[in-house]
């Protein structure tokens, strides 16, 4: 997306009338805000190349695509991004892009039929793009149609059998259906050794290995990354020092655990100045002073990342707040109010699977109670 960026850049740049180009960079601006840097910054560059681009050619479909992914990861302004959508769809019959957008929105209302059926369509049209096969596998794995999600990651690893976005899907499909460790480290070996794009591949490859409760070999893994922060798909930039010292705290090694937490502390701090609105780094931040036995302070945060994205208001990616919270919960003794979220989100699309509650040592210090060993024998699937 970095060196799309600097070509459109310099396309702009040969010619300041080239309204594709525009409309082209807003999109990059748009996907580098979603994925992994959600800046003021990206936000308004995306939208004004997006108002660029119609404003040398109003009526180009790709410039109301633009502005209508600007709408709707910029803003989560569902509404005028369908509208905007709606405009590409008609000018773009047969064109995968439109159909892509708004299914990936619809999922967002909670109408899974609908996004499933446009992201199919999307998939018929185009049926080499990676992207849109990727994001209807993750549609299907959101719902638990697991068999549905390892069908499209099959054709998925069709058209590159060799893309991080395919085997590390097939990866976590393989722990959330069923808990097989063995079948997601293979996956994962299958990446090639140059493959880690901002540290993607390097937080994989500690997970899997945290799961199995291989913590020198998980430290190991992370220690050689030269980066600070790792960039996790849903998830963000996460401190590589809050993952060292979370295996610490896992090893019962309190006294390096405690100054890999506070320097962890200090960049997520950081994250939250560069990004103060951002759900998912107040979960972060919460779980980080979890860690470190600031209760209060930990549990305000996680009740943030919530009211910043309530499942309201966006059902694919809401749960994900909710599963930090009940994490928090978990880790400062709140053991009731961890369960009573947990208890909901096995029912909820982009909710917990019994396979990961079993397997993640996250929930560790729920493993002991009568009612978390009670839920997990009851939500067996």
């Amino acid at each position: 997306m970095l060196k799309a960026e600097e070509l459109l850049e310099q396309a702009i740049k040969l010619d300041p009338k080239f309204a594709a180009a525009f409309a082209e960079l807003s999109r990059v601006e748009s996907s580098i805000y979603h994925s992994f840097e959600q800046t003021p910054a990206r936000r308004e560059k995306a939208r004004l190349n997006a108002d660029e681009s119609l404003r040398l050619q109003p009526n180009l479909p790709e410039g109301h695509l633009a502005l209508g992914f600007s709408y709707y990861y910029g803003d989560r302004d569902y509404e005028r991004a369908l509208a905007e959508f709606e405009i590409a769809k008609r000018d773009l019959p047969n064109q995968a892009e439109a159909y892509f957008a708004i299914g990936a929105l619809q999922r967002r209302q909670g109408k899974w039929a609908e996004s499933n059926a446009n992201l199919e369509k999307a998939a018929t049209l185009d049926p080499n793009n990676l992207n849109i096969l990727i994001n209807l596998a993750y549609s299907y794995m959101t719902l638990r149609d697991f068999d549905a999600a390892e069908k499209t990651l099959d054709r998925s690893a069709a058209v590159a059998p060799q893309a991080w976005a395919t085997l590390g899907l097939k990866a976590y499909l393989a722990i959330l259906s069923k808990g097989d460790l063995t079948e997601a480290e293979k996956q994962i070996s299958f990446l090639p050794a140059d493959v880690d794009p901002n540290g993607m591949v390097t937080w994989a490859r500690s997970w899997v290995l945290v799961l199995q409760r291989k913590f020198p070999e998980a430290l190991s893994a992370l220690q050689k990354f030269p980066g600070e922060t790792l960039i996790v798909e849903g998830a963000g930039p996460i401190p590589k020092a809050f993952m060292e010292g979370f295996i610490y705290l896992l090893q019962g090694n309190k006294e390096e655990a405690q100054p890999a937490l506070e320097h962890a502390l200090l960049v997520s701090e950081g994250l939250l100045r560069e990004a103060p609105e951002e759900p998912l780094r107040h979960a972060q931040h919460g779980f980080i002073l979890a860690a470190l036995d600031r209760k209060q302070e930990a549990i305000a945060e996680g009740k943030r990342a919530v009211e910043l994205l309530p499942e309201s208001q966006d059902a694919f990616d809401g749960p994900r707040g909710v599963t930090a919270l009940a994490q928090i919960y978990a880790y400062t003794g709140e053991s009731d109010e961890a369960l009573r979220l947990i208890d909901h989100l096995l029912g909820t699309p982009s909710g917990l699977t019994i396979p990961l509650l079993k397997l993640d040592p996250v929930w560790d210090p729920l493993r002991s109670d009568p009612a978390f060993q009670k839920l997990c024998e009851e939500k067996q699937p």
